[in-house]
């Protein structure tokens, strides 16, 4: 299996060799978007864009923000809708092409992209960006996190993106004010994701030793967080 190739839909039915189990569902909010949140940096109407099972956006929605999660996985969003209803939260979640977005022209002021860019070929990040451009209001802020060149090869990534790729992607039509390494927290030990590479990639999963790992034993991998502010 070539993770350029995953089907996210297949992958939320668990009709995968992953299973159920995603290195990205914490069953909670990614503790580097609390971190943001705790500093204020959302604000207005918020995009959660490629939301996935919906945890960042339940989470964000919970501090009182107006917040639309948008998936191109159906099965995902049934999964958040059904996890936001739990909370008794008021969520709008929809399928939709991130490259194109339309329907939501000059809505949001606050994007969070948790780790989407990452997995959007080349041609379909310019796209990707246009269409957040006419998403969003003016003086809109993106926060983006994206797996960076410091992720070791054997950790099933689809891309990983240079400091470069941002700067030229991202700061074509956005002004960039903050843009660093950082960490991006998994659902999984450094077994599990072994386990994981073993079954998804049928290879073992040699440079995956020694990394970074939290207080709760979750492997932790190296992204870029990026601030930029639509002019």
């Amino acid at each position: 299996m070539d993770v350029q190739d995953v089907d996210f839909e297949e992958l939320y039915q668990g009709a995968t060799p992953m299973g159920r189990k995603m290195p990205w569902d914490l069953g909670a909010p990614q503790p580097a978007v609390v971190a943001l949140a705790d500093a204020g940096e959302f604000t207005g109407e918020v995009l959660d864009i490629g939301c996935g099972l919906g945890d960042n956006s339940a989470f964000l929605a919970s501090r009182g923000l107006r917040v639309t999660g948008l998936d191109g996985a159906p099965s995902a969003l049934e999964q958040a809708r059904s996890r936001a209803a739990e909370k008794g939260l008021d969520i709008e979640f929809a399928v939709a092409d991130a490259t194109k977005l339309e329907g939501y022209e000059g809505r949001f002021d606050t994007v969070l992209d948790s780790a989407l860019y990452h997995c959007l070929a080349e041609d379909e990040r310019h796209a990707y960006l246009a269409a957040l451009t006419r998403a969003t209001r003016p003086g809109a802020t993106l926060h983006l996190f994206c797996f960076s060149e410091e992720v070791p090869d054997a950790f099933p990534a689809p891309y990983l993106i240079s400091e470069a790729n941002l700067r030229e992607t991202v700061g074509k039509d956005w002004t960039i004010e903050r843009l660093e390494p950082a960490v991006y927290t998994t659902s999984m030990t450094a077994e599990e994701l072994r386990q994981s590479v073993r079954v998804v990639l049928g290879a073992e999963p040699g440079g995956l030793t020694g990394m970074d790992t939290d207080a709760d034993g979750r492997v932790l991998v190296p992204v870029w967080q990026l601030k930029a502010v639509r002019p």
